[in-house]
């Protein structure tokens, strides 16, 4: 045999295996893709032999997502078991007792306990989110608490003898009859809102009153629509959306919001304390910090003289500047705040208070690392595990055990359990919900940098059709990540946000940019997104998608862009800026920023990003805006919205639709009912979205049927 015909024969050796190895595993399909499980909340028990899991997935018939409890516990002679704890699809925030004897978490379910006496009125108390316990060991949730007002927040005394929670302050039937009859139907616009109070409740006497009647609650004129047996404790200003009580039981500390839910002023965001001793709503809670950050996720220090608290926006060191997120605490005597990880260049993601060290999620990048850390002035120190990304880390009070959420590019996202911090590489799965990824031919990725306009090097994700891993001359889709603090990475996600393997399944190639104003790359970096909102970040997408010309990776006849949210303000400025796309889907993006400031639940930031407030910034307000060079589009442009979006209201939608159809330019718009800016009520919707954006590209973007998979 000559070389020639050796070579040949290798060639198509190798070739066989290749197409062998393809052919083992079928591709993903939409329907697949779409029945993927997300996790919620990861909470272990005390004594770390027991993990309650929330569980968010699909539920194709009655059009909802489900959310579920389920329960890992440890077998005496095997590695555990996980059973499903609750199945009404409407369970979440599970916390723990401290004894470890009760699970309580929040539900809207319909009570199947109503007593008969129960007028219609009433029978609608059930469908609010009330506090529900469920014994571990098995048996039927039962409501503890019950009213008009949904819970915002609850917590365990250290003893476990009392919830405490906090509601809407609550009004008596003669208030809520004579507002009715003042106002009918009409809302007060800021007018009628009210803070939220905070209740006790003696759990042993709430568990008797379910053995017994369940609750009835006292429909006198007078008194307030509250749960029999509960006590007020305190009366806020404020909405409230965490609720912690110190380990030694003497105070309670809480987060505070709008009660709007809208983050307007940064004064509405601070650290609050309640001393239990002598708490009365007449006493108003004491105010910890005072400083321009969002203080969110509050948690006691074992020491009961610290909270700690994280922070996405603002700043607790001086004037309101959007740094990467933060972990701090504070000491609630003297207001003094300190940060933990003070020398980490990346992101914090999340933490949990282990016996005698705080563990945390960090970004760095395109990973996402466990690290742990015993004292602010101590090194924050990565613990030694896998590659990929971790998230809702969980520690145990009383046991050494991390339960924690993994994934990886292709390692679907799945529960896991240490034996304690030093042995995060040795962690099992507790989880398979998602197995069946794991059955598909996935595409592979990985990072990619270049450097931008102005000399600074930037980082994003390539995610490569299956089997053409670091092929060249590739279409190629530039798909945008929302934020825009938040990056493209080393994880894995399956749903109407994050779609990126099904476009790469169709045959793109996807680039995902780690543009200016990014997490994981320092705060220097971050901020560097200001005031240019929309141009800066723009000209560091653009020069990617050069260098993967230049290079030979992306093939330039056949270029295509999208993102929801932030990645729809991206994608709407970009098609104004370049007319080499030849299709654009986008969600939820602005094209002008007075009247999206205006309606943003968020406008904090959106007024940061653009140096100032309208008045103050009107050209850069205009230079900043899609609308204005709207003109200049020539891209077949297709958009979705939810209805009752008020982050993105769905009129920057109709006006980028009514610009693109006077223009001429090929455009349609998809509106989905009920839906807010996280597309989270009815699954149908994300997954026409997605059909139908993955339709558009292949009908613009040049793709032809051949590339289907």
């Amino acid at each position: 045999m000559t070389i020639k015909k050796l070579l040949l024969s290798l060639c198509f050796f190798l070739l066989t295996i290749n197409f062998a190895q393809s052919a083992g595993k079928p591709r993903l399909t939409l329907d697949e893709f779409f029945n993927s499980v997300s996790f919620d909340a990861v909470k272990i028990s005390p004594d770390g032999h027991a993990i309650v899991i929330v569980t968010d997935r699909a539920d194709w018939d009655q059009k909802i997502f489900r959310q579920d409890l389920w329960l890992y516990r440890d077998g005496a002679a095997s590695p555990g078991t996980l059973t499903q704890l609750t199945q009404s699809g409407h369970d979440s925030a599970p916390q723990w007792s401290p004894d470890g004897r009760w699970i309580a978490f929040i539900s809207d379910r319909k009570s199947p306990k109503a007593t008969k006496d129960d007028s219609d009125d009433d029978s609608k108390d059930d469908e609010t989110k009330q506090i529900y316990l469920i014994s571990p060991a098995g048996g039927e949730a039962f409501a503890v608490t019950k009213g008009e007002e949904e819970i915002h927040a609850f917590s365990w005394s250290p003893d476990s003898r009392t919830l405490y929670y906090a509601t809407r302050t609550p009004w008596t039937k003669e208030q809520k009859d004579a507002y009715k009859k003042e106002w009918k139907d009409v809302k007060q616009y800021r007018t009628a809102e009210r803070g939220d109070m905070i209740f006790s409740l003696d759990v042993a006497e709430a568990i008797s009153r379910n053995l017994a009647d369940g609750i009835k609650p006292d429909d006198s004129e007078n008194t307030p629509d509250v749960t029999p047996g509960s006590r007020s404790l305190a009366i806020s200003p404020w909405r409230i959306h965490g609720l912690v009580a110190s380990p030694d039981g003497r105070r309670l500390a809480f987060a505070s919001e709008s009660v709007s839910e809208r983050a307007e002023k940064i004064d509405e965001f601070e650290i609050y304390t309640v001393d239990l001793a002598g708490a009365s709503p007449d006493r108003p809670p004491h105010q910890v910090t005072h400083n321009e950050a969002q203080e969110d996720h509050p948690e006691w220090a074992p020491d009961s003289k610290h909270v700690f608290f994280e922070t996405e926006e603002g700043s607790v060191e001086g004037k309101y500047k959007d740094y990467q997120p933060r972990l701090y605490w504070v000491d609630v005597d003297t207001g003094e705040a300190q940060r933990w990880a003070a020398a980490f260049d990346g992101a914090i993601g999340g933490y949990s208070l282990a016996a005698d060290s705080v563990v945390a999620t960090g970004r760095i990048g395109t990973e996402v690392q466990l690290y742990s850390q015993t004292k602010p002035s101590a090194a924050f120190a990565e613990l030694k595990g896998w590659a990929g990304t971790y998230e809702l880390v969980a520690a145990a009070e009383h046991s050494p055990r991390i339960a924690f959420v993994h994934s990886t590019l292709q390692d679907p996202t799945e529960v896991y359990v240490a034996e304690s911090a030093d042995k995060i590489s040795e962690a099992r799965p507790i989880t398979s919900f998602n197995k069946i990824f794991a059955e598909r031919e996935l595409p592979q990725g990985k990072p990619y940098r270049w450097t931008a306009d102005d000399g600074t090097s930037v980082e994003g994700m390539l995610m490569y059709p299956p089997g053409k891993f670091e092929a060249k001359n590739l279409p190629t889709f530039v798909f945008i990540h929302g934020g825009p603090n938040d990056a493209d990475g080393n994880h894995f996600e399956a749903d109407w946000y994050q779609w990126d393997r099904l476009a790469a399944t169709q045959g793109w190639l996807v680039f995902e940019p780690n543009y200016r104003g990014s997490t994981g790359y320092g705060d220097k970096f971050l901020m560097q997104i200001v005031p240019e909102m929309v141009s800066r970040p723009g000209k560091d997408i653009l020069a990617g998608v050069d260098a993967l010309v230049k290079e030979g990776i992306a093939n330039p006849d056949r270029l295509a862009i999208g993102g929801y949210s932030y990645g729809g303000y991206m994608t709407n400025w970009l098609i104004t800026q370049s007319t080499r796309w030849k299709a654009a889907v986008t969600g939820a993006g602005a094209v002008e920023n007075i009247a999206n400031w205006g309606n943003d639940d968020t406008t904090l930031d959106d007024a940061y990003f653009l140096g100032g407030l309208p008045w103050d910034e009107a050209k850069r307000y205009h230079d900043e805006a899609a609308i204005f060079q709207i003109n200049k589009v020539r891209t077949p442009t297709h958009m979705v919205a939810g209805a009752d979006d008020i982050r993105v209201a769905v009129a920057e939608d109709y006006l980028l639709d009514h610009a693109l159809h006077n223009l001429g330019v090929p455009s349609t718009l998809l509106i989905f009912p009920g839906e807010g800016h996280s597309l989270d009520k009815n699954p149908w919707h994300g997954k026409v979205k997605v059909r139908e954006e993955l339709k558009w590209l292949e009908k613009y973007g040049g793709m032809g049927s051949s590339s289907n998979p």
